[in-house]
C-alpha cells in the first residue's frame, strides 16, 4: 500500500507514563505537553511504549520521498516495529497550507511537520506547540528555537545557478555587485511565491548589510529587469536554467546545480558573500493524535543515526557530527572562504512585511 496516500482518520487513545516524583510507577499523563517535554532517564522506553499503543504516526515533509523520507520512515519502523508511519511529501508552502486547513477544520491528521520554509507560517498562525528532545543538546543554539517551537533538521545554502553554455567562465558574476553589469539585463530570474525565494534574498541583504545599503542595492538591481519566476519550485527554476530559458537564477539551493552538473548538465553554482543559509525545521502541531510517536520520531530524526540517512539525498544534515558528502563540502560557505548569514525562521517572519514592500516597490 502506498504510504503517502494511506492517511488514517482514526482517533487514537492517548496514554502517558511519566514517573511520579520519587516513585517508579508509571501514571497517566495530563497533557500532550507532558509527553512532548518528558525528560526522564527512561524517555525512550516511555515514548516507545506509548507510541506502540498509539500504533500510528503521520508525517508531512518536504524531503525527497524515495531518497530520504522513505528510508527515514523505514528505519524508524524497523527500530520501532509497533508503529506504522504514514507520510505525505509536498512543498513547504503546500504543507503549511494543509496543516492550517486541518487546524481550521478541527481535524488535525498530521503529527510531525518538516520543511525548509514551513515554520514561519505555522508559528505566525500559532498552530504549533512546544517540545524538547535530549538530542538537541548536541546542536548549536542557532539550530534550535529558544522558545522550543522548532528544531533544525538540515541546512540549506543559497547561491546563483548559471548555464555554463550561456555564461563564459571569465564572465560569471562572483559578487552581488557583478550582477549589476548591464549585459545581464533580462537574463536573470528568481523565484516568487516562496519564502525561500525573493523574501529570503531581500531579507538576507537587509540583515547582512543594513537597511540603507540593502535598499540602495535593490534599487540598482531592479534596472536588470529580473524575471519573476512563479511556475514551480527552486528545482524547477534550475531546470529552466539548464534548458537555456534563463542564463542565471538567483537564490536557488546550491546543491541542486551541483548535483545536476555531476550528471552532465550545463549548469554550475556560484556562491556570493553574504551567502544566505536557512534550516529546514521540525515542528509539532497542536492537538495531534499521536504525541508519543511524534516525540519518538523527533528524537530519531535528530539523532546521529537519523541524520546520516539524510546524506542519501545529498542533504546537509544539521547535526554537527554528521558531515555532508565530499561533493557538497565545496559549497559549504565557511569551508570555501565565503561569508555565511544564517537567516532564522523568526527573522523571515519578522522581516517578511518589509522585504515584501521592497519587492513590490522595485520588482513588480
Amino acid at each position: 500500500m502506498n504510504r503517502r496516500s494511506r492517511i488514517t482518520q482514526s482517533v487514537s487513545i492517548v496514554m502517558a507514563f511519566p514517573l511520579l516524583a520519587g516513585l517508579g510507577t508509571p501514571v497517566f499523563a495530563q497533557s500532550q505537553e507532558e509527553i512532548l517535554h518528558y525528560a526522564g532517564a527512561d524517555r525512550e522506553k516511555v515514548l516507545a511504549e506509548g507510541a506502540a499503543k498509539e500504533g500510528e504516526l503521520v508525517v508531512y515533509s518536504a524531503m525527497i520521498a524515495d531518497q530520504a523520507l522513505q528510508p527515514l520512515t523505514d528505519a524508524f519502523m524497523k527500530k520501532y516495529p509497533s508503529v506504522t508511519v504514514t507520510f505525505w511529501r509536498g512543498d513547504s508552502e503546500d504543507i503549511a497550507q494543509r496543516v492550517l486547513a486541518e487546524e481550521r477544520a478541527n481535524n488535525v491528521v498530521v503529527d510531525v511537520v518538516e520543511g525548509t520554509s514551513v515554520s514561519e507560517n505555522l508559528i505566525k498562525a500559532e498552530a504549533v506547540q512546544t517540545f524538547t528532545s535530549p538530542m538537541l543538546d548536541q546542536y548549536p543554539d542557532s539550530y534550535r528555537d529558544p522558545n522550543h517551537l522548532w528544531a533544525a533538521t538540515r541546512v540549506s545554502y543559497y547561491c546563483m545557478a548559471y548555464n555554463t553554455d550561456m555564461v563564459n567562465a571569465a564572465d560569471v558574476p562572483k559578487s552581488y555587485e557583478d550582477l549589476l553589469d548591464p549585459k545581464w539585463q533580462g537574463q536573470i530570474a528568481w523565484r516568487i511565491g516562496s519564502e525561500s525565494g525573493t523574501p529570503l534574498f531581500i531579507t538576507n541583504l537587509r540583515s547582512a548589510w543594513g537597511e540603507e545599503k540593502a535598499e540602495e542595492y535593490l534599487k540598482k538591481l531592479s534596472a536588470q529587469k529580473i524575471v519573476n519566476f512563479g511556475a514551480g519550485s527552486a528545482r524547477t527554476l534550475v531546470d529552466r536554467v539548464i534548458a537555456g530559458e534563463y542564463a542565471m537564477a538567483l537564490n536557488v539551493f546550491c546543491h541542486h546545480p551541483l548535483i545536476s552538473a555531476e550528471d552532465g548538465a550545463p549548469v554550475a553554482s556560484q556562491l556570493m558573500s553574504p551567502v544566505a543559509s536557512t534550516t529546514a525545521t521540525l515542528l509539532i502541531p497542536k492537538n495531534i493524535r499521536h504525541p508519543y510517536g511524534a516525540a519518538l520520531f523527533t528524537d530519531f530524526l535528530l539523532s546521529e543515526d537519523g541524520q546520516k540517512i539524510l546524506l542519501g539525498a545529498d542533504y546537509f544534515p544539521a547535526h554537527p557530527k554528521v558531515l555532508p558528502s565530499e561533493m557538497l563540502q565545496k559549497i559549504v560557505p565557511h569551508e570555501v572562504g565565503y561569508e555565511e548569514n544564517l537567516v532564522r525562521p523568526e527573522a523571515l517572519v519578522n522581516n517578511g512585511k518589509k522585504s515584501d514592500e521592497l519587492y513590490q516597490t522595485y520588482f513588480r
